[in-house]
């Protein structure tokens, strides 16, 4: 190794201007090893080692794990896909808590609490989603077509019945009663606690179809009730007489819970309700919006302790019994629940999604509207998308599609992004174009901001680097010396002959096979084929018996001493009887083996001399290293390490 030892007066007035901040303290094969990232390699390896180690001897350590690390960078193990994206992986971990505006997430906690404190009573009108966008865009215009219409005087709950898809509304109407807030999509629970009482939304998308309400009254949030029931179902499709026989039960039920009997019991003995009747009814604690509309009403409106008449809902009849209640928990109370909540549904992206916003404002994030405009002209121009329009139109086209930061990207920053193979009219063409230029804006923006952040933080910086150059010492040291060692037989096989004398036993071992049977008589069998398979090779007579005895026969290879296991020390080295180790093989002998006093070859000890053999690779490999890459220190540097 050709080790440079450079005093500092060595550098030029422009590099000691820049070593002010952060010199460079050492050059491995050409590359610069910053101030900062020896300072902090050198003492976290201080903080975890029991006997600390000296600067120099630090020094030597650093040089070898760096110089590994060029020889993978030579061997491009970095630009492997694998390790760029576990690399990649660990960098959006660490710069994970610098993409999400934290004011956001406290804000959707608040604003949750704030609705869980108020019930909202609407009417609600569902069409189905659209196969495309511009479909959907359909979907809209008719449900805005409907709402003129309610506007105008036509009653809500018959063009409910007659457009809506929502099931219930056969029998609702379209009316939901109350609803509370964490039942429905963040959408439909945003529009339903933001508009006016006595207003309509405008309509609106969510995954489950696009959406109208109407909002009848507010009220504070009636807490939660404890409640059992008794329920006896319908049967499906009950006629009025099926109804009223299952009426009939209920009374007969009701009479014995009215005349003293054991509610819990009986709910065990007559519910049909598969969740709760074995636990006695019990339905655990519950609010508003859990239940069925004539369910909540009535376990509301009962006193604690208080038993319901038999009332019927879609399911069947029911008896309650209300166990307490108690009104809305604090905001300290849920908080925790809360937090699960927007962590948990649609809500979860928009901390992300706003602290983008924020950095695109930063960067003065432009899109070009001239490009979607030059796509709509090569489309007709074209008559249409085909699989050759994208490659055409964007090589065609001289324009940015978007900057930020001073940065220009160009439309055939596109092409690797572009589905040639995609069915598309021209109204869907326009609009996937412009997807996909959001898309390639949003990535683009979001890497170069986390490049910044990286960049002007020395802990990420060390932290990210320390990970990268060990995911490749581990690779390369694997390749060179783990399982190059294991991969070497020839070498290996030369290292033991020639250090034969150090691989030595202090006790006689069995190398051999050992045949464990389930039962004496199937042993005897064995031993009766072995002797007409007298002379095969041993890898004959054991396939024979695994093909005819199957599951009644186990066979194991074994090396042990004596003294290592019982059954070898019983039949090779005259010790007591002992038990098999397996129940279910009682009966064992021995196939084939024999006694070694000294290893015979390399197998018979081969994890201690891989070991040794690892060892010399590691030397071998650390004096190529020394001699193939140049090292360049700077004294003058390593004296400002603290």
């Amino acid at each position: 190794m050709k080790v440079k030892l450079l005093a500092c007066t060595l550098l030029g007035a422009a590099a000691l201007a820049v070593a002010a901040k952060d010199p460079v303290l050492m050059k491995i094969n050409g590359k610069d090893v910053k101030l900062s990232e020896f300072e902090y390699l050198f003492h976290k390896n201080n903080q975890q080692q029991l006997q600390k180690e000296s600067l120099q001897q630090y020094v030597d350590r650093f040089v070898t794990y760096k110089l590994k690390v060029a020889d993978a960078e030579a061997e491009k193990i970095d630009t492997l896909k694998r390790i760029k994206a576990e690399l990649e992986g660990y960098k959006n971990e660490l710069v994970a808590p610098y993409l999400v505006d934290t004011t956001v997430t406290a804000k959707l906690v608040a604003e949750a609490y704030d609705r869980a404190t108020k019930n909202v009573d609407i009417d609600h009108l569902m069409l189905p989603l659209g196969k495309d966008k511009a479909d959907n865009d359909k979907q809209l215009a008719k449900m805005d077509s409907l709402r003129n219409c309610i506007l105008h005087g036509q009653d809500f709950s018959k063009l409910a019945k007659q457009y809506s898809i929502d099931p219930s509304v056969k029998t609702n109407g379209g009316h939901y009663g109350y609803i509370t807030a964490g039942v429905f999509p963040y959408k439909f629970e945003y529009e339903a606690f933001n508009t006016p009482v006595g207003q309509m939304s405008k309509p609106f998308r969510t995954d489950f179809g696009v959406h109208m309400v109407r909002v009848n009254a507010v009220r504070n949030d009636d807490g939660q009730v404890h409640a059992e029931h008794i329920l006896r179902l319908f049967p499906r499709n009950a006629t009025d007489s099926a109804k009223a026989a299952v009426k009939a039960q209920i009374d007969s039920i009701y009479n014995v819970v009215a005349g003293g009997g054991n509610f819990e019991d009986i709910a065990k003995s007559e519910s049909q309700d598969p969740g709760s009747a074995k636990r006695g009814g019990d339905l655990g604690w519950f609010g508003r919006g859990r239940m069925l509309k004539q369910f909540e009403d009535v376990s509301f409106g009962l006193a604690d302790g208080q038993i319901s008449k038999p009332f019927e809902t879609s399911y069947g009849y029911h008896i309650v019994k209300k166990l307490g209640h108690k009104p809305t928990a604090s905001f300290k109370e849920m908080e925790p629940q809360l937090k699960q909540m927007v962590a948990s549904d649609e809500r979860a992206s928009m901390p992300a999604e706003a602290k983008l916003e924020q950095i695109k404002a930063q960067y003065k994030y432009e899109k070009n509207p001239k490009f979607i405009a030059y796509i709509e002209s090569q489309l007709n121009k074209n008559g249409g998308y085909d699989s050759t329009f994208a490659a055409k139109a964007i090589a065609g086209c001289g324009t940015t599609i978007f900057t930020y930061d001073g940065i220009s990207v160009p439309a055939s920053a596109l092409l690797p992004l572009v589905n040639t193979k995609a069915k598309l009219n021209k109204e869907g063409a326009v609009s996937y174009f412009g997807t996909l230029v959001d898309d390639l804006a949003n990535t683009d923006i979001k890497n170069h901001y986390i490049d910044q952040v990286i960049a002007g933080n020395a802990d990420l910086s060390n932290l990210l680097n320390e990970y990268r150059d060990g995911t490749l010492l581990y690779e390369v040291s694997n390749n060179k010396v783990w399982e190059g060692a294991s991969r070497d037989t020839t070498g290996l096989n030369n290292f033991f002959n020639t250090h034969r004398s150090t691989y030595t036993w202090n006790v006689k071992h069995f190398k051999g096979i050992i045949l464990l049977a389930k039962s004496d008589s199937v042993a005897r069998l064995v031993k009766a084929d072995l002797k007409k398979l007298k002379g095969e090779p041993l890898d004959t007579i054991t396939t024979t018996l695994h093909r005819k005895f199957k599951r009644d026969i186990k066979m194991e290879r074994m090396l042990v001493g004596k003294g290592e296991n019982k059954m070898v020390d019983y039949l090779v080295f005259k010790g007591p009887k002992a038990e098999s180790k397996e129940k279910a093989y009682p009966v064992y002998f021995v196939l084939d083996g024999k006694v070694l006093s000294q290893p015979e070859d390399v197998n018979d000890v081969k994890g201690r001399v891989t070991s040794d053999y690892q060892d010399v690779l590691e030397k071998r490999w650390v004096a190529n290293l020394k001699a193939k890459y140049p090292v360049e220190i700077y004294q003058g540097v390593l004296k400002q390490v603290k």
